[in-house]
């Protein structure tokens, strides 16, 4: 099959990826997607054209050499295809799930020119499954100890990637989590039906292996400061805490009871497994039976959404202010929505929640809206229709509008320079900050982000920081504060 001409490599279809059927997985909480077959797989790997300039390879923000990865796959040598893929990026099995192949990696591939794009995701995703099945992973060979130290503080995946990277060159690395298992949003914020959480266990079982050590409970800011932890004996720190404070709708009635924040109801369930009530002894809002309103259009919102519809909502929809075109969400999670009966209004706005006597919630109002000029992200802005507002009856709210960064650490760390959104400031490059000897990345630096993003900045961090404790002066310039990131 290899030896494929161009043209009959350009006929083979994208496969289909098999899928757990929608009347069945609203039950569970099991994996909604199943993976390719062998076949499939194979397939799908003699689509890739095998472009020189390798085009894929710049589209993805860790620079994976994508081309070289397929190569191998296609000869059906997967752990040397695995082998090549974390050479750049320490979390293949993640990113193979959760990253927005679309709109990055696969945006690029010559295919897409004319049809569709060949599906790098899937493959990552089927050959990292079948090294864990039937091979042992390599063990890198790490070179001799530095003598350096470095803290990173978050276990999410920017943390992850500057940890990997820091450890394969020798540093001596030590991740800080305040939560009590590792893995950051990986674990709490994107459900199980997405990301299994031992894909992630086994993620971070690897970085164990580069001898990299994490430290649980461990809230940077109140336990340590970032000063304490330089004074203590850290070379270099590396601060990649994400974005975990919610935003809100900022309207009357927010406070009834029945309204949460994604973070918290995402948190109760993934990370404390309360769909496994009473299993495990975490609580969370009675979902049955009930009529759920998620407000927010991107990724969160449709986690939130699909979680309180295997719950057992009655009803279970989103709330969007905007349209349907302007849907920030990745286009497979709206279709799996949609497919599992998730209901959608959009050009919606609320202006008040409504609840009972005795304070809990049973409606909110909204208002119509329209779209006008485009705003600052592009997309065009809503605007509220005049007399337009209505009441819906609704048992539970789900808030996913954005998130903030955590104040704790600006609180703690005065001469580290943040911006007007409470982000902190880096250097593009080398995620350098204001303060010596201290990087910065992922949502904290530019608010709410994907994964991959995350990772991009991760690496740029590691060899910034591997540089300054060679004692060179990459990476240990100071930024001004305010600077736009």
């Amino acid at each position: 099959m290899n030896t494929l001409t161009l043209k009959e490599r350009m006929k083979i279809p994208r496969q289909t990826m098999p899928e757990q059927a929608p009347d069945v997985r609203m039950t569970n909480f099991e994996e909604v997607n199943l993976g390719l077959s062998e076949e499939q797989a194979h397939l799908e790997s003699l689509r890739c054209l095998q472009c020189k300039d390798q085009p894929c390879s710049s589209g993805c923000p860790v620079h994976v050499q994508i081309r070289d990865f397929i190569a191998a796959f296609s000869n059906g040598d997967y752990s040397r295809a695995v082998d090549i893929y974390k050479t750049d990026n320490i979390l293949p099995a993640v990113c193979g799930r959760v990253c927005p192949q679309e709109v990055q990696c696969e945006s690029k591939c010559v295919l897409a020119k004319r049809g569709e794009a060949v599906a790098i995701g899937r493959l990552i995703r089927f050959a990292t499954d079948y090294q864990r099945e039937h091979s042992t992973p390599k063990t890198e060979t790490l070179p001799s100890p530095s003598g350096k130290q470095v803290a990173i503080v978050g276990s999410g995946p920017s943390g992850l990637t500057c940890a990997a990277d820091l450890a394969r060159r020798g540093h001596a690395v030590t991740v800080f989590e305040a939560l009590h298992e590792v893995g950051g949003v990986l674990v709490y914020g994107i459900p199980e039906f997405r990301l299994p959480k031992r894909i992630v266990h086994e993620e971070v079982d690897a970085l164990k292996k580069l001898g990299v050590e994490f430290k649980c409970d461990e809230v940077i800011g109140a336990s340590e400061t970032i000063d304490e932890l330089m004074q203590n004996g850290y070379d270099a720190v590396f601060i990649g805490v994400g974005a975990g404070l919610p935003y809100f709708l900022d309207v009357p009635g927010e406070n009834l009871i029945g309204i949460y924040s994604s973070n918290e109801f995402l948190t109760r369930v993934n990370l404390m497994k309360a769909y496994r009530f009473p299993e495990y002894d975490t609580p969370v809002f009675d979902c049955k039976d009930k009529v759920v309103a998620v407000f927010g259009g991107g990724n969160t919102a449709m986690d939130s959404v699909r979680t309180a519809k295997r719950l057992g909502a009655r009803e279970a929809m989103i709330i969007y202010r905007r349209s349907e075109a302007e849907l920030p969400c990745r286009k497979e999670e709206y279709g799996h929505a949609k497919e599992e009966g998730v209901h959608f209004t959009f050009l919606a706005n609320p202006v008040e929640f409504l609840g009972t006597p005795d304070g809990w919630l049973k409606s909110v109002r909204l208002q119509r809206m329209e779209l006008g000029e485009p705003d600052v992200s592009g997309r065009r802005r809503p605007v509220p229709v005049d007399g337009s507002e209505y009441e819906l009856p609704i048992d539970m709210a789900i808030v996913a509008v954005g998130n903030g960064s955590n104040p704790l650490i600006q609180q703690t760390t005065p001469d580290l320079a943040f911006n007007k959104r409470g982000n902190i400031v880096a250097d593009e490059s080398t995620m350098a900050t204001s303060k010596p000897g201290v990087y910065a990345g992922g949502d904290i630096v530019t608010g709410g982000a994907t994964v991959i993003l995350a990772m991009g900045a991760g690496r740029k961090a590691a060899a910034a920081i591997d540089q300054y404790l060679l004692g060179l002066a990459v990476g240990n310039q100071s930024v001004e504060a305010d600077r736009p990131v």
